[in-house]
């Protein structure tokens, strides 16, 4: 799409004139091609925002922006190797070894890689130069920025939460009825237990509706146990035993259990209770596999046993359903559309102070169809707007009369609220391409992460903000707006779900960027594809491979089949390759030619329980801002030359080491996350406290000999936010160290420690405190004196410390006057 070109060129373009300035182009005498270049992207750039209003009923001018937003890609990366350079030459020069710095970069040099990058900057010039030549440049007209109604970045947005829901409560009702009323009307081997469907297109609401009635206190009161699962697209019989398993113990299921082991423990768990099972988002038609489920389910539950079913399916709904009929989902009136817009888009209550808009409204309303998940998303996008333009645009805009995919205006009704969004959160929306479909809790690091690793997150139009925080302003923007929905705050970080037409959406404006191989092969795949994920790892992985040159992404989460030869395969493929993951996979050997890979920026190994080492040529990725090494727990040792990673942000590390040896993860001084877990045999923290300099989040998990007291302690000045301490039985007393964060932790939360005594008393002087949490410390007995001294503190939750629960029970504990002040406090 025409605004991600525009976005682009401006980036490059920005980036140009530093670049060309440095020392580095003089010696490779490319400074007046850069100079020729960047004043072509200008001119280019100049008629983009013209191409965006035509391009959506414009099939060859749509063409010719996509030729056009591959080329700008290809320059990002050509660009990218400068900034390599430079960092590489920081390394080199941190060794000492200038002199050969000098003649690397002399003019003299007859450097292969130098002869690239002009063969590079020529190659952007002469392509650009023919799209400048086509008759789609030709027929556009400068538009400047200040011309189109633009979003202010700095605009605040409400949250509509699900519960908010209107318009469904004859659905809702009609279901609890079914849930909670008796059962004689059954027969047959289900006669203990109910299905009940849910059927509707997508973006309806079945999955909130479905959610109100499961929260319901008539439906809560009225089983032993109930419990929730995902199941979309595959229903795998395994997968779903194993988490429906987990969902009733309360606890992960082991990754070695048998079928046979499978089902025996989930009939004991569910034998003789009245239980209610939701299975969202099924799309299964196989009888057969729904049988097998069904049998493992329902013998021995007692009467009364429920399962709800939400599916876009009346198939699904026939094989799955036993009371005789099923909810069928319809759209929501106009009245009921608009009460839902009124409460997205304005303020309680201030619908009457803006006539015009509200009757505007009426229109966009009128075009959603009666579609929840429209009308949220746009009502949420025009949240706080009062500019008569911005409506306008949005009733009059062209999308509407494009060819309807899916259900209904859906879709028309999405791309106008991707369209209004401000530049950077439609690139950070679009980079959301790589997310696998029918997915649920991604984790808002990852994604954070990931928009780091592809240059979007920018920190100069927030003052001294990290790009970690921008990230998390920017998500936070996206899930204030509908784009992410089920969003829950897990402390350190957020998890989400995406509805599958929001993917869709994002498919269709990243433009065959992201391409997904699994068993259905590779059809539709581009040789300009950009990010690919991998669900199945197929014999002819390696052909697929060998005819892509551009990939920025490799990523594959609990794939067979993934090897040395994949790995080489990527490696020498790939030079720009930005983020490689490949999570819960197993392999032993990582090839020593990673270290050629100067553009990767993220590498996550999570859970790779087969690799024992890492060549230490991993330590040559001076573009590396996150690594991922956590639940590796055969990794005998970091590489040794760690230091040398002067750009990483994000470390997670597992390792059976027992202590950090000197020049490692003590000298990462770029460092700001930093997680230590499963590290059975760590003893100490590094010795070398120049981590501690920019830290932001520190999290040390199950490291059962780890000692936190450092020898010859000095206070340390820490710009510490979160910290989490989790299984250290070792430690007694927070350490004094810890002190060093008095001005700046947010978040504190000790768990599993069995052996922590006391909190000490210089822990109310942390002002800046928000959230404490305290979890199975059974030693620990009171909280500091004077807790009133926390005034920023608003939760405080208590969790399995018996004693301590006893003392600040609410009203009558002896502690509880200590801690009344609190907003929000939580004993569990």
């Amino acid at each position: 799409m025409a605004e991600l070109a525009f976005m682009l060129a401006a980036k490059l373009i920005e980036r140009l004139s530093p670049i060309a300035s440095e020392e580095i182009c003089l010696a490779w005498g490319v400074k007046v091609d850069l100079q020729k270049l960047g004043r072509t992207m200008s001119t280019i750039k100049d008629v983009l925002l013209d191409a965006e209003e035509k391009q959506a009923r414009n099939k060859e001018l749509r063409s010719w922006l996509l030729q056009l937003k591959d080329v700008f890609l290809d320059a990002e990366d050509l660009l990218d190797e400068f900034e390599c350079e430079a960092l590489r030459r920081q390394v080199v020069r941190g060794s000492g070894t200038t002199r050969k710095v000098r003649r690397f970069f002399s003019r003299s040099n007859p450097v292969v890689f130098r002869l690239g990058v002009c063969h590079g900057i020529k190659d952007i010039r002469e392509r650009l130069h023919e799209l400048k030549e086509d008759k789609n440049f030709s027929d556009l007209r400068t538009v400047h920025l200040g011309d189109h109604v633009r979003e202010n970045r700095n605009t605040t947005h409400s949250f509509v939460r699900a519960s908010e829901v209107i318009g469904r409560e004859t659905e809702k009702n009609e279901v609890i009825d079914l849930l909670v009323q008796g059962d004689d009307h059954q027969g047959g081997n289900n006669r203990n237990v109910s299905v009940i469907p849910i059927v509707g297109f997508g973006g309806l609401g079945k999955t909130t509706l479905a959610k109100l009635v499961y929260n319901d206190e008539r439906v809560v009161g009225c089983f032993n146990l109930r419990m929730w699962q995902n199941v979309s697209v595959d229903f795998d019989i395994t997968r779903l035993a194993k988490e429906i398993l987990g969902s009733a113990l309360g606890t992960k299921i082991s990754e070695g259990l048998s079928m046979d082991q499978l089902q025996e423990q989930l009939r004991d768990a569910l034998k003789d209770k009245k239980f209610l099972l939701v299975l969202d988002d099924v799309w299964n038609e196989d009888r057969i596999k729904w049988t097998e489920l069904r049998d493992l389910l329902i013998e021995g539950a007692k009467v009364g046993t429920k399962i709800l079913v939400t599916t876009r399916n009346i198939p699904v709904a026939s094989i799955m359903g036993t009371v005789g009929t099923y909810i069928n989902l319809d759209v929501l009136s106009f009245e009921d559309s608009l009460s839902l817009f009124v409460k997205c888009a304005f303020e309680g209550g201030q619908e009457g102070q803006h006539p015009i808009l509200y009757e505007m409204g009426k229109d966009i309303v009128r075009k959603c169809g009666g579609v929840p998940l429209a009308v949220k998303t746009l009502g949420s996008q025009l949240y706080s707007k009062t500019d008569e333009r911005q409506w306008k645009l949005i009733k009059d805009s062209e999308i509407w009369e494009l060819e309807r995919e899916g259900a209904g205006h859906i879709l028309p009704a999405l791309r106008l609220s991707y369209s209004q969004l401000p530049s950077h959160l439609k690139q950070c929306l679009a980079c959301c391409s790589i997310l696998p479909k029918n997915y649920t809790d991604f984790d808002s690091r990852e994604l954070i992460s990931h928009w780091m690793a592809h240059g979007i997150l920018e920190s100069r139009d927030h003052g001294n903000m990290q790009l970690e925080d921008v990230g998390e302003l920017y998500f936070k923007e996206l899930w204030e707006r509908s784009f992410f929905q089920n969003v829950k705050d897990c402390t350190f970080c957020y998890t989400f779900d995406m509805h599958d037409l929001i993917h869709d959406l994002v498919q269709s404006v990243a433009q065959g960027e992201s391409f997904t191989v699994d068993s259905e092969g590779t059809i539709g795949l581009s040789k300009n594809v950009r990010h690919l994920t991998f669900l199945e790892i197929g014999q002819n992985v390696s052909t697929i491979l060998q005819k892509l040159n551009k990939v920025r992404t490799i990523s594959a989460v609990s794939c067979k089949n993934i090897d040395e030869s994949f790995l080489r395969t990527c490696i020498s493929r790939f030079k720009y390759l930005r983020v490689l993951r490949l999570v819960n996979v197993s392999w032993e050997l990582l090839p020593s030619s990673i270290g050629s890979l100067k553009h990767l920026r993220s590498l996550d190994f999570t859970d790779n329980g087969g690799i024992t080492e890492l060549p230490n040529s991993i330590c040559k990725l001076q573009s590396l801002q996150t690594l991922h090494l956590g639940g590796c727990v055969n990794l005998e040792e970091l590489p040794k030359d760690m230091s040398k990673l002067i750009s990483l942000r994000y470390l997670e590390l597992t390792t059976k080491q027992t202590s950090f040896p000197g020049n490692g993860v003590g000298c990462l001084k770029s460092l700001r996350y930093l997680s230590i877990w499963e590290c059975s045999n760590l003893t100490c923290l590094p010795c070398d406290t120049s981590y501690l300099v920019s830290l932001r989040t520190l999290i040390i998990d199950n490291c059962k000999q780890l000692d936190l007291v450092m020898e010859n302690y000095q206070e340390i000045p820490l710009r510490l936010q979160k910290l989490g301490i989790v299984g250290v039985p070792r430690m007694v007393a927070l350490p004094e160290w810890f002190q060093g964060a008095t001005n700046t932790l947010q978040v504190l939360v000790i768990s599993d420690c069995e052996n922590l005594v006391a909190l000490p008393g210089w822990l109310t002087s942390f002002t800046s405190l928000r959230r404490l949490v305290l979890g199975s410390c059974p030693k620990l007995l009171s909280l500091p004196e004077d807790m009133h001294r926390l005034t920023a503190l608003t939760h405080l939750v208590i969790i399995d410390c018996p004693d301590l629960l006893r003392r600040c029970q609410r009203d009558a504990g002896e502690e509880w006057p200590n801690i009344s002040h609190i907003p929000i406090v939580h004993f569990i």
